[in-house]
């Protein structure tokens, strides 16, 4: 059986901005500093998994087609899907399913992978990523890989794990009892205290067959409108996530507790993460601070100078004509201030 991986890139990653914008997304940016985009590194570490280019396919928006191309330029034209309009993860897995099952068969194995994520450990993450199609080869399952949590977070969703499947290639795998969206303080605590639940790292692996018949049970409106008109149904789809339409309903869930250095790098934040050991400030930037800590200073210009004089846990970003400055407490509420731009024709120039 071939194994194809699919890179879901089709993300805003607005909670970046400024420095991520609408034709220039988070997947597109390094922010790690080694030059490589989040996009390429993703590539990078499915290539071996996939074995050559022709095996490895991108869905993602119109309007990132041409960022796309520049980024992965080996990539075939007939393996980059493109979306007229977003209408979440749901649509994106159906119709890309669908065209690998006409174009392989329906016992291909699929895996589906976010092109914004960080992986440390990426020897960790092959090894995990052959025991999950393993399993999708002898199963009837839709494997998704569950990240070992390390703190109560509230900004992710959790998979609980339920009956124990047994080892696959050296790892535990486990049939999901539930999926639990982001919960609140009280309840991620229970969660990281029982050792039974794993953060949903979005991640998923499967038969194309297996989930074709799983999505017709559970979203038979979805499949029918793809098979019949493909791309061109896009408009009348239901905007809804895989979790949403088929995980948290189907019976053949499976999750495999892994831990291989994951980072969604949902925000500003992350990067304190990315570049653990500066104790006083991550700076990517031109900066002098007088009495500044626990900051992030960000610059995409180094002829540009960032100065902070007495201010603590701070996010500074400048990019081109646009500066943020935002506590880090409040970083999830740029998406917010993203709205009131959208609204004001005067700003949307600066999304």
């Amino acid at each position: 059986m071939v194994f194809i991986p699919v890179i879901l890139a089709g993300g805003k990653g607005e909670r970046f901005w400024p420095l991520s914008r609408i034709r220039r997304p988070k997947q597109f940016l390094s922010l790690d500093g080694s030059g490589n985009s989040l996009l390429q590194a993703t590539a990078d570490r499915l290539l071996p998994l996939a074995g050559d280019w022709e095996n490895l396919w991108v869905i993602t928006a119109s309007h990132l087609v041409e960022g796309i191309r520049q980024q992965l330029p080996q990539l075939p034209d007939a393996n980059l899907l493109v979306e007229p309009e977003g209408r979440d993860t749901a649509p994106a897995v159906a119709w890309t399913t669908l065209e690998i099952a006409k174009r392989y068969n329906t016992d291909a194995v699929v895996g589906f992978f976010p092109a914004d994520h960080a992986i440390a450990d990426e020897a960790g993450f092959q090894s995990t990523l052959k025991a999950a199609t393993e399993l999708a080869k002898t199963e009837d399952a839709i494997v998704t890989l569950g990240v070992k949590p390390t703190y109560p977070s509230t900004g992710y969703g959790y998979i609980e794990q339920g009956t124990e499947y047994g080892e696959v290639s050296g790892l535990s795998a486990y049939r999901v009892a539930r999926f639990t969206e982001k919960p609140d303080e009280a309840t991620a605590k229970d969660f990281l205290a029982s050792g039974r639940f794993s953060w949903n790292s979005g991640i998923f692996v499967f038969r194309a067959g297996v989930t074709l018949s799983e999505l017709q049970s559970y979203a038979p409106t979805l499949v029918s409108r793809l098979s019949e008109e493909g791309v061109a149904a896009y408009p009348t789809l239901e905007k809804i996530s895989i979790d949403y339409a088929l995980m948290e309903k189907t019976k053949l869930a499976y999750v495999l507790p892994v831990d291989f250095g994951w980072d969604d790098l949902g925000d500003w934040n992350a990067l304190e993460r990315l570049h653990e050991g500066n104790t006083a400030n991550v700076e990517q930037a031109c900066h002098v601070g007088r009495d500044t800590q626990g900051s992030i200073l960000y610059s995409s210009d180094e002829e540009e100078l960032i100065v902070t004089i007495g201010v603590e846990d701070l996010v500074v970003v400048r990019d081109g004509k646009a500066t943020l400055i935002v506590h880090k407490s409040r970083t999830q509420e740029i998406k917010k201030v993203l709205a009131q731009l959208k609204e004001n024709p005067e700003f949307r120039r600066f999304l």
